[in-house]
C-alpha cells in the first residue's frame, strides 16, 4: 500500500515545492518593486488553508487542485483601485519593473535547480566509469575504432569519464549531426583519439540508449558472487562467496547484469543454478525471494557484487563548497540549453512528438526517484524545475514568456500592446496549452500501456 501511495504523494510534493518556488519569485520581486500583492496561492480552486497577513492584508492560500499557482497583484485592469493605492498597482509600474516581476518566476526555477545540484554535489558524487565492453560489428563505434577495454576520458576536449557524462555529450553532438572527437585509454594504457561520426542518427532524442545505439556495450563484471547474506535465498540454496554463475533457469549468464535481470524477473520461482566453484561445476536449487520496489514485485536473492568490481567501476568525484556551486551552475546551464534545443527540434518537426511527457510520466519518475533516496529525488526536482523555467520563458500567450514578449515590444516601440490583441492572443495560448496537455496525456497513456 505504501509503495502505491509514494507516486501521488511524491508527485504532489514535487509540484508543491516547484510551484511555490516559481510563484515566490513573482511574489518576492513584486514586493521589492513596491507592488501590492493581494493573494499568494499554491493550487487552484477551493481554498483548503487560508491566512490573511495582519501587516499588509495579503492572503496566503493552499488550494484544492495542486496543478499550479498564482500571485494576484493589485491591478486596475481587474478591479477598481482606490486613488491612494494607484501607485502600488501592477499596471502602473514602468515596463522594466513589470518585466522583472514576470521573469522572476522562471529565474527562481533556475536558481532552485542550481541549489538542488549544489546539494547533490556537496557530499561528492558516485558514477559508473565509462569502460567499453563489446563493440557491435559494423556499428558507428567499430567504424571509429573503438575496442573492448577502452576507457573513455574526454569528448570534444571536455572531461567525460562516466557514462552519464558520455551520454549527455554524445546527445549534444548528435543533435548537431557532427563528428565527436573521443579520447580513450586503451587496454595497454595508451591514450588514443577515436573520431566518432554521429551524422547518420536522425532523431537522437527518441533513442532510449544512445551509447548502445552507436554500437557500444558497457563493460559489465562477471556474475561472480561477493557477500552472501546469511539466511537469504542464495545462502539457503548453498551459494557461496566466489561462486561464478554460469547458467540459471537454463539461460546462459554472461555477466552480472544478466544475473540481476533474471533474478528480478522471476520473483517466487524455484530455479536450477549452475555455478563454477574453484574450477568445479555444481548445480544448486534456488528459491528466489521477492520484494516490492516502485510498485512492482521483483525477485531478490540477497547477494552482492564483489568489492573488486565496484572499485573498478565506481568513480567518486569530490567537490569543495564553491566547486559544487560552480558544478551546479554549469549543469543547470547545460540542461537548459539541451531542453531548448530539443524543443526546437520538436517544433521544426525534426524530433517526434512522442518526446512530450505529461503528469503521469512525471508522477512515475517522482515516485521512482523518491523511493530511491534523497539524491535521486533532488536530481528529479532540478530537472523538472529547469523544464518549468524553460517552458515559462517560451513566447506563448498565458505563460510568463508571452507577457515578456509583450514587454519587449513595448520597450522597442514605446507603446503597450493593446488589450484587444492580448485578449485574442490569450485565447490562442489557452487553446495551444490545452492541445499540448492533451498530447502529453496521450503520450503518457501510451507509455503506461506500452
Amino acid at each position: 500500500m505504501l509503495d502505491v501511495l509514494i507516486y501521488p504523494v511524491s508527485f504532489i510534493a514535487a509540484l508543491g515545492i516547484l510551484i511555490t518556488v516559481h510563484e515566490f519569485g513573482h511574489f518576492w520581486v513584486a514586493r521589492i518593486m513596491g507592488v501590492k500583492v493581494l493573494r499568494f496561492s499554491i493550487g487552484f480552486g477551493k481554498p483548503l488553508l487560508q491566512r490573511t497577513s495582519k501587516v499588509d492584508g495579503t492572503e496566503y492560500v493552499l488550494a484544492a487542485i495542486p496543478l499550479g499557482g498564482y500571485v494576484k497583484m493589485l491591478d486596475e485592469r481587474e478591479a477598481k483601485v482606490a486613488e491612494k493605492d494607484r501607485p502600488f498597482a501592477f499596471n502602473n509600474q514602468n515596463v522594466w519593473k513589470r518585466f522583472a516581476i514576470v521573469v522572476a518566476g522562471p529565474v527562481f526555477n533556475f536558481i532552485f535547480a542550481i541549489i538542488a545540484f549544489w546539494l547533490m554535489y556537496l557530499p561528492g558524487t558516485h558514477d559508473l566509469k565509462a569502460l567499453v565492453g563489446e563493440v557491435t560489428p559494423g556499428s558507428y563505434a567499430e567504424q571509429a575504432g573503438f575496442k573492448p577495454g577502452d576507457q573513455i576520458l574526454k569528448i570534444d576536449g571536455d572531461e567525460a569519464v562516466s557514462w552519464s557524462s558520455v551520454r549527455l555529450a554524445l546527445l549534444d553532438i548528435a543533435l548537431d549531426n557532427r563528428q565527436a572527437k573521443v579520447v580513450v585509454k586503451d587496454q595497454s594504457g595508451v591514450e588514443q583519439l577515436r573520431r566518432l561520426s554521429l551524422s547518420g542518427i536522425s532523431d537522437p532524442v527518441e533513442i532510449k540508449d544512445l551509447v548502445k545505439d552507436i554500437g557500444i556495450k558497457r563493460w559489465q563484471p562477471p556474475a561472480e558472487l561477493g557477500e552472501v547474506i546469511q539466511g537469504g535465498p542464495a545462502d539457503k540454496a548453498g551459494l557461496r562467496k566466489g561462486d561464478l554463475i554460469l547458467k540459471a533457469d537454463n539461460t546462459v549468464i554472461n555477466d552480472w547484469i544478466d544475473w540481476l535481470n533474471l533474478v528480478q524477473k522471476n520473483p517466487g520461482r524455484l530455479i536450477k543454478v549452475v555455478v563454477d566453484r574453484q574450477g568445479n561445476k555444481e548445480t544448486k536449487t534456488l528459491d528466489i525471494g521477492e520484494i516490492t520496489r516502485n510498485g512492482k514485485i521483483i525477485g531478490r536473492v540477497q547477494v552482492a557484487l564483489p568489492k573488486k568490481y565496484w572499485d573498478k567501476l565506481d568513480i567518486k568525484v569530490e567537490y569543495s563548497l564553491f566547486q559544487a556551486l560552480n558544478a551546479g551552475i554549469i549543469r543547470t546551464w547545460d540542461m537548459s540549453v539541451l531542453m531548448i534545443r530539443v524543443l526546437g527540434r520538436i517544433v521544426m518537426g525534426e524530433s517526434s512528438l512522442k518526446n512530450i511527457s505529461g503528469p503521469l510520466t512525471i508522477a512515475q519518475y517522482a515516485g521512482n526517484t523518491a523511493s530511491s533516496g534523497l539524491i535521486p529525488f533532488l536530481y528529479f526536482l532540478a530537472i523538472v524545475s529547469i523544464s518549468l523555467g524553460v517552458l515559462n520563458l517560451l513566447p506563448i500567450p498565458v505563460l510568463d514568456g508571452g507577457h515578456l514578449f509583450y514587454y519587449l515590444i513595448e520597450i522597442i516601440t514605446g507603446k503597450q500592446v493593446s488589450e484587444q490583441f492580448q485578449a485574442a492572443a490569450q485565447q490562442f495560448g489557452i487553446f495551444l496549452l490545452v492541445a499540448l496537455m492533451g498530447l502529453a496525456f496521450y503520450n503518457d497513456i501510451l507509455r503506461l500501456f506500452g
